[in-house]
């Protein structure tokens, strides 16, 4: 097998599973139990949200764990409190919970890359909150936020000089940049940020969102008064365990995992030169994930490629593995500017650590034969 749709989905990585497995039997307590073994387990807890808010440059108490990246968006939502800007490629959790609110859209380049120009003419003195990914999930695509941070300031400092009360809150989803992009939420000039377990090697279900002393959050779900109340229920222990392990990892191997995929995407790319289609690589060559390769065919189906590919057991997607799901054309391609035709013959080719070169130049040959045979099969 070669699983080229990393950008859906890691493996657990072996260090998060042995991190884990005692939570699940031997250490299996409450931690909000009143007994020594549960006190423990609550220390381990403690101990986890420390080192995964490590990561980003944050404290545990800046962290409020989560089910995963779309509970932490909805959560950061509850900061907004009026007019609403997202980019135009958000994903589908963030233009749901943006379509409560007055809602303006930010538009993007070509290579779906932030117009600053559009940001500034649309940021008023009545906008409330700012969501803008550190990188997209379908073309890798990294934001400059802290420019975008720059700029919020500033509208901080009129609002106050002006005497206008209303908050200005900027949050950021993390969760596709975490594992090979250095975060800072200092640096980054966030409000708030969420992160996912699942894209980091760690437990799918986990996910948290760093809240900044100064954002004021509402509860998405009552009832204990778990993580400062606002998000109620039994703490998921080998869950936060594994994904601060996976975390760390990431971290610590970042600077040569990018060196590696940058080196595998040229072997990809290579290989997919040679189809008689010329491909038409998308996403910012200057600012993208280093294992990202989205490509456009024009004037094959991509999905009918995919089915192709796995027969040879390689396995890649057209686009968000949520939006693939309802059979919907890509709003992130869409907002790029690509023709109904583009779209439908691009594919989003995301790699992982498991990726080997063999695997790039042979996953390589077999998309250039499907999107040859699928060429002959339009004809």
């Amino acid at each position: 097998m070669i699983f080229l749709d990393y950008a859906s989905a890691t493996p657990v990585s072996k260090t998060a599973k042995t991190a884990m497995e005692p939570y699940f039997s031997e250490k299996f307590f409450n931690p909000s139990a009143p007994y020594l073994a549960a006190k423990r387990a609550r220390e381990d807890y403690e101990k986890a949200k420390a080192n995964l808010a490590h990561t980003i440059g944050a404290k545990a108490d800046d962290l409020i764990i989560t089910s995963g990246a779309t509970e932490a968006n909805k959560l950061a939502f509850s900061a907004a409190t009026g007019e609403v800007l997202i980019l135009a490629t958000e994903h589908a959790s963030i233009i749901e919970n943006s379509k409560k609110y007055p809602t303006k859209i930010i538009k993007v380049d070509k290579t779906g890359l932030i117009d600053l120009a559009d940001f500034k003419q649309k940021l008023t003195k009545e906008t409330t909150f700012v969501s803008i990914a550190l990188a997209n999930n379908e073309l890798g695509t990294i934001q400059p936020l802290a420019e975008v941070a720059e700029i919020i300031r500033k509208e901080r400092e009129n609002r106050l000089i002006k005497g206008n009360p209303l908050p200005l809150i900027f949050h950021s989803d993390a969760s596709q940049a975490m594992s090979l992009v250095p975060i800072s939420v200092a640096r980054l000039g966030v409000d708030l940020l969420t992160i996912n377990s699942a894209k980091v090697y760690g437990p799918k279900g986990v996910g948290a969102l760093y809240q900044g002393h100064q954002v004021k959050l509402q509860p998405i779900t009552e009832g204990g008064g778990q993580e400062k109340g606002l998000r109620s229920g039994t703490e998921n222990v080998p869950g936060l365990v594994g994904f601060a392990a996976a975390a760390v990892e990431a971290k610590e191997h970042q600077n040569g995992a990018r060196k590696h995929y940058k080196q595998l995407v040229k072997i990809l790319k290579d290989e997919l030169e040679k189809s008689k289609i010329e491909p038409i690589f998308l996403g910012n060559k200057k600012h993208q994930l280093a294992n990202f390769c989205p490509v456009c065919f024009p004037g094959v189906d991509a999905e009918r490629v995919i089915y192709r590919l796995e027969e040879d057991e390689i396995y890649l997607s057209t686009g968000a593995a949520c939006a693939a799901s309802k059979g919907e054309k890509s709003h992130v391609l869409k907002a790029i500017g690509l023709t109904d035709e583009e779209i439908a013959g691009s594919l989003r080719i995301s790699l992982g650590k498991d990726n080997t070169e063999e695997d790039m130049k042979f996953a390589g040959q077999k998309i250039v034969a499907a999107v040859e045979k699928e060429l002959q099969f339009s004809k």
